[in-house]
């Protein structure tokens, strides 16, 4: 589960570029070192950025922007067909903008060709006169959040049709978060009501899937083994012979998930190899050691005397290490390979994780303020493995890249840190397809791939999710087909119609048998849908999220997304267009029965 969090905008942010790639969809930008293709491209980037600007501001009417408002470029898009896109977070009168992002559009001569906003209203508050101290916005928050509170900052809350002057604070070590992570609270500044008040870690299983579990009885023990050393993969003996350290070497993983498998590692002396991988770089997994911090820095180090991480089983701390690393570099090379992406965030900075982190964890979780993944051991009772899956891995990591693109972000969470709202459950959708994905790039044979999410955890459903026919799970009674109430559903039962719809641009309707996995996937109306293939399926969904897609968007928004995404790739009224036209109805997603704007 993704449990977000309302994070802090900076008022001066660098403007990087983002490189999608099925089909050659953008400019991927110069390894380091290119010199004055560097230098030009820079150049390049922060022109398009600010005609951007100067573009949102020029179209004010259509773009929402006004007097007192700064758009600051978080990614610059340019396609190789010539058009540009710019992200952009805002400020109103020096204070961050909840919710004011933004994409302008521009053609290949820099002219405005449009915008994707997540407000639709003004982002101007009615006062900017606070009645709460940041002092009193900090106590209400630590009492909320029941931890320590940091520095209270004035912001502008313009999400939910809101445009009211809140204070936002982050409170450490907090105790209604499992494990005790920070949470965000936002807190009117005018009322000191409680906006907001959200962890900031984002976990895989929601507080209600677990309640329902324990409710049940039931208890995940998955079969795990180490299988047989694979031709070609070699220890230590066969690292190069080289006098300087370090040096990268080739070792080998023995996971508890995926069997033996290879892992660039990083010797740092004769007899001494580190899991950190140089030539990815410099992704790294540590050892949380039972703690709960939330700084990598803080993680043991994994190393060995041979370059042989782990031993098939739970016996070995180093084998959920070896599923870890290996998830973490098979989902790098899935998203760099497949888009161009360089790295989670597309900046050619490492992916960090951390193992056996906390006591009697049953979760996994990416975590923004670490700026990686943690993965607890299970609690021993209801989750006996540590939670390191594949698709585990690639599912938590696509929202890392959805946060350093479209942040979705639910419009509820209640008490429980359960979450409501389309945008949520969309963002859980993408984490589900773009997971899929990675089993199907890593083509495993310990862990074959398929459109399931969670089969390895040794569920009595034999999956947690599936893509086809999503209310085949009845855990968290994930839905098929949109409905005006899929609008305030718990993100993991909603995010059903967007992965039901991508499935059906993918593979089609009916029945067939896929890697030896029988699907059986339905239609609201009874159509017969033919699929487009993967490859392009995929190409679509990820050029939607980086150019069409912003911190509101919801169902009835990821159509037309998918829509302006084909039309891009393949052309107005293609076969691709159409089918992903007809994979929406197919879910009760149409023009026709647009809602209300929820914003």
């Amino acid at each position: 589960m993704r449990r977000p969090h309302i994070r802090s905008l900076a008022v001066a942010v660098a403007v990087t570029t983002a490189a999608t790639g099925l089909a050659g969809t953008a400019f991927a930008g110069p390894d380091a070192g290119a010199g004055q293709a560097a230098v030009a491209q820079s150049s390049s980037v922060a022109s398009v950025a600010s005609a951007a600007r100067a573009a949102a501001f020029a179209h004010a009417a259509a773009t929402g922007v006004s007097h007192g408002d700064e758009l600051h470029a978080t990614d610059v898009m340019i396609d190789p067909e010539g058009a540009r896109h710019v992200r952009f977070t805002r400020t109103h009168q020096g204070m961050a903008v909840l919710g004011g992002d933004l994409v302008v559009h521009l053609t290949k001569q820099l002219s405005y060709a449009g915008v994707t906003r997540a407000a639709d209203h003004t982002v101007e508050p009615a006062t900017t006169d606070a009645k709460l101290s940041a002092a009193q916005a900090e106590q209400k928050a630590a009492s909320v959040a029941k931890g320590d509170a940091g520095t209270a900052v004035l912001v502008v809350d313009a999400r939910d049709g809101a445009s009211a002057l809140a204070y936002q604070v982050t409170v450490a070590d907090s105790g209604t978060t499992e494990g005790g992570g920070s949470r965000t609270v936002v807190v009117d500044a005018v009322t000191g009501k409680v906006r907001s008040n959200t962890p900031d870690s984002d976990e895989f299983l929601s507080p209600e899937l677990l309640k329902t579990l324990r409710e049940r009885g039931e208890v995940a023990d998955p079969a795990t083994g180490v299988g047989t050393l694979s031709a070609g993969l070699t220890s230590a003996s066969a690292a190069t012979a080289a006098s300087a350290y370090p040096k990268t070497a080739n070792g080998t993983g023995k996971s508890l998930f995926v069997g033996v498998v290879p892992l660039k590692t990083t010797q740092t002396a004769r007899t001494t190899f580190q899991l950190k991988d140089p030539t990815r770089y410099g992704t790294e997994t540590r050892d949380a050691r039972g703690g709960y911090t939330e700084s990598f820095s803080r993680g043991v180090k994994i190393t060995t005397k041979n370059d042989v991480f782990g031993n098939g089983a739970t016996s070995s701390r180093n084998s959920a290490a070896a599923d870890a690393q290996y998830g973490i570099t098979k989902t790098l090379d899935f998203y760099k390979k497949t888009f161009a992406r360089k790295g989670i965030a597309n900046n050619s900075k490492p992916a960090k994780a951390m193992v056996h982190w906390g006591e009697k964890i049953a979760n996994a979780f990416w975590d923004p303020t670490c700026g990686c993944m943690l993965y607890g051991d299970g609690d021993g009772d209801m989750f006996k493995k540590p939670l390191v899956a594949l698709d585990v891995t690639g599912h938590e990591l696509t929202h890392g890249v959805v946060d350093a693109t479209a942040k979705l972000e639910p419009t509820r969470v209640d008490a429980d840190g359960n979450q409501y709202g389309e945008p949520g459950a969309l963002n859980e959708s993408l984490a589900d397809i773009f997971g899929s994905n990675v089993e199907f790039f890593a083509n495993n044979a310990k862990d074959k791939p398929d459109y399931l999410i969670g089969e390895k955890m040794g569920l009595a459903q034999k999956f947690l999710r599936r893509l086809d026919h999503p209310s085949l799970d009845v855990l968290e009674g994930t839905i098929d087909y949109w409905a005006p109430e899929t609008y305030d559903a718990e993100v993991h039962a909603g995010s059903g119609v967007s992965s039901h719809a991508y499935y059906l641009l993918a593979e089609g309707s009916g029945q067939k048998t896929i890697g030896g996995v029988q699907y059986d996937s339905p239609t609201y109306d009874g159509s017969i849908v033919k699929g487009i293939g993967r490859t392009k399926a995929t190409a679509i969904f990820y050029r939607a999220l980086t150019r069409y897609m912003v911190s509101t968007t919801d169902f009835h928004d990821a159509r037309t997304a998918t829509l302006k995404a084909a039309k891009d790739l393949y052309g107005l009224n293609s076969t691709e267009y159409l089918t992903v036209n007809k994979a929406w109805a197919a879910v009760n997603v149409t023009s026709a029965n647009t809602p209300a704007a929820h914003r």
